[in-house]
């Protein structure tokens, strides 16, 4: 029962870190071009320098 004690703040700690890494990626822009690196893996170099 003791080691509740522990567990339960440690755990809610960590979601407050993630929720708050999250909202932080958020902040600065980390999810505006969701299609644009899957987009990119389609381009073929190749033809862009010939």
């Amino acid at each position: 029962m003791t080691g509740l004690a522990f567990l339960i703040p440690i755990a809610l700690g960590m979601g407050l870190v993630g929720l708050a890494a999250f909202f932080w990626a958020m902040r600065n822009g980390q999810y505006e071009d969701m299609d644009g690196a899957a987009n990119r893996i389609l381009i073929d170099e190749e033809d862009e320098e010939a």
